[in-house]
């Protein structure tokens, strides 16, 4: 899930990058409101995690004017006191969620799941190809039964393309999704992260192609039962 963190505490936001980075999400982080609306403006986002406090916009006039244009991102608010006017403000301007701070991560990442659940107004679904699975709720990867240990990077590129299995996924669009507005790795990169993956596979029924002029591509190959 690429999230984006509206956050000016720098120590703050550092740490919430880290710990939302390790817990298998996307995050993008914007440290006033300027900021966070140019990547909103070029960049796609299952949720926003927006303190109050800006160096140059309250983060409710902020939630006020995106609810404005019709933007339906999923908003959950940090805010330092947690007031029933300020949450009862938040609600009528469109915010969907509280947080006070200070807060536990877990509570934090489960509270953005249940958001972008309830945004696609479905439980997440159990993808699957061939003999690997992806419980989306809970993060997880599973291949042959046993659970799959991924780094952040591979577990958003794997994440990608089991979304479109059997499809390919271009490469611009596969490394948008992998790495982040302020990354300063090159297009080339997708294919570390790639190489990486693939040995992760090796041996399974499951291997990523490339698909020449089109991108990447997730695919099962039957077993013959000689194989199995």
């Amino acid at each position: 899930m690429r999230i984006l963190l509206v956050e000016d505490e720098q120590d703050m936001a550092a740490w919430l990058g880290r710990a939302l980075s390790q817990g298998g999400f996307l995050p993008d982080l914007a440290p006033d409101a300027r900021t966070a609306e140019s990547l909103m403006a070029s960049n796609e986002y299952d949720a926003v995690v927006l303190d109050l406090r800006l160096p140059d916009k309250h983060g409710l006039t902020m939630l006020r004017e995106m609810r404005g244009r019709d933007d339906r991102t999923p908003v959950l608010v940090l805010t330092a006191q947690g007031g029933l006017q300020d949450r009862v403000r938040g609600l009528h301007m469109g915010a969907d969620d509280f947080l006070t701070k200070p807060f536990a991560l877990e509570e934090l990442e489960a509270r953005i799941t249940a958001l972008v659940r309830r945004s696609r107004g479905r439980q997440y679904p159990r993808l699957q190809c061939g003999s690997l699975s992806y419980d989306s709720e809970n993060r997880v990867f599973m291949l042959d039964g046993s659970l799959l240990f991924l780094t952040p990077r591979e577990h958003a590129t794997l994440a990608a393309l089991l979304a479109r299995s059997g499809y390919p996924v271009d490469k611009a669009q596969l490394f948008g999704k992998v790495f982040t507005h302020d990354s300063d790795a090159n297009l080339d990169a997708i294919e570390v992260v790639l190489h990486r993956l693939r040995k992760k596979l090796a041996g399974s029924d499951v291997h990523v192609v490339t698909v020449r002029g089109l991108g990447y591509m997730l695919e099962s190959l039957a077993r013959t039962p000689a194989e199995a």
